[in-house]
């Protein structure tokens, strides 16, 4: 199994979507290359959906959930981080599983109300 320091690309806090796809990215890689990954929070604070929507919730497009339960574990991730998760993947498995209109129609929807 490989490791993976979240502090080392998040700092304390893991808010930013644009860490959370750098995470992304480095879980893919491994878990295509048929790898198991832990992801350790140790030292991380603060938690934001932006940020596990990138790294865990887009995962949901290219991985089984029963995989990714097997494949993929957390380390040291703070009540708070397990309840953002929790809420990120529910609602990645909702939108992953809908139909692609529906999906289009819902990314517009996030689209025009971030512009407002």
């Amino acid at each position: 199994m490989n490791f993976v320091k979240v502090i080392e690309i998040t700092g304390e806090n893991a808010v930013a979507q644009e860490d959370g796809q750098k995470l992304y990215e480095i879980v893919t890689e491994q878990l295509k290359s048929g790898q198991e990954l832990q992801l350790d929070f140790h030292g991380v604070k603060i938690f934001a959906s932006p940020f596990f929507n990138a790294a865990i919730g887009q995962l949901l497009k290219d991985f089984g959930s029963d995989d990714l339960n097997r494949r993929l574990k957390f380390e040291h991730l703070s009540s708070v981080g397990q309840e953002v998760l929790k809420r990120v993947i529910e609602n990645s498995k909702k939108y992953f599983s809908s139909s692609e209109s529906y999906r289009q129609a819902q990314t517009e929807v996030i689209g025009n109300l971030s512009r407002n």
